[in-house]
């Protein structure tokens, strides 16, 4: 009996082993240089799903850290090609964090700062996106002032700073709406001092005036209309501005300013 115990161990062992031996057997090893070359042909293509596949392979499997930064950076492109923003988002602070000497690492900035920018949505929605992005612009800017990426990014920013405003804008208008007047006027002083080179400016000084007017505050409503006025003196909202502290005034368009402006436009066409 004691001989049938000891021989259905070893029976068992024998198995163990056989089960072992097959989860250590050797894999055949990828090659990088070929993941890679599928995946910039998938690239090429178009196929950035597929690409990110070759790429992410290759760079697990490649030695040399400048050849896995590139294809981790060539990665994390064809996540941002088709909008898999949170997954680029991922992989560039990955990116960031593994390779701070690569030579792409201005690249991986910018590419974050664009994702960031292509998700703010209008004035309505969530301001997260938009805030971010202002970060990196702002981070990239300082960092890189003199690059190639700067140029676009500094456009970039000016439109980020008008969709700031027009959100400070929006709730303004909502504490409007409901006669909540000191936050109403909190939120158009942010635009005025904070984003005062934006396109929402002179609706923000036209509404301080009517605000302060309506509560009473005359002096604090001249006052931003003298603002308004000296800056703006022939937009519609300075019209109306001087029409809520001067009833009966009428305007009379200056035929001369529009000639001039409008022979102006003439030769900019032509330079054009």
């Amino acid at each position: 009996m004691l001989r049938i115990f000891f021989l259905f161990i070893f029976s068992l062992s024998l198995i163990a082993c056989g089960k072992n031996q097959s989860l250590y057997e050797p894999t055949i090893k990828i090659d990088p240089y070929q993941s890679y070359k599928e995946g910039y042909q998938a690239f090429e293509k178009n196929d950035y799903f597929f690409a990110n596949k070759k790429f992410s392979e290759a760079e697990l499997n490649f030695d040399k850290t400048e050849l896995a930064a590139k294809a981790a950076i060539m990665s994390s492109y064809s996540l941002y090609g088709i909008n898999f923003y949170d997954e680029a988002e991922s992989n560039l602070e990955r990116f960031i964090k593994t390779y701070p000497a690569d030579k792409n690492i201005m690249y991986a900035h910018y590419l974050l700062a664009i994702i960031y920018y292509e998700q703010i949505s209008d004035e309505k929605k969530d301001l997260k996106p938009l805030l971010k992005a202002e970060d990196k612009i702002n981070f990239f800017l300082r960092k890189y002032p003199d690059s190639e990426y700067a140029i676009d990014l500094k456009f970039k920013k000016d439109l980020t700073q008008n969709q700031l405003a027009a959100k400070e804008l929006y709730i303004a208008k909502y504490y409007i709406s409901v006669q909540k007047w000191i936050p109403a006027i909190n939120r158009l002083k942010i635009i005025v001092t904070k984003f005062d080179r934006t396109v929402f400016v002179e609706e923000a000084l036209h509404r301080l005036v009517e605000i302060n007017y309506h509560i009473g505050l005359i002096e604090e409503a001249k006052k931003y209309a003298s603002i308004l006025g000296y800056n703006y003196n022939s937009s519609e909202w300075f019209k109306q501005s001087y029409k809520i502290l001067n009833k009966d005034y009428k305007f009379v368009e200056n035929k001369k300013t529009v000639q001039k402006d409008s022979f102006i436009k003439k030769i900019i066409k032509k330079i054009k």
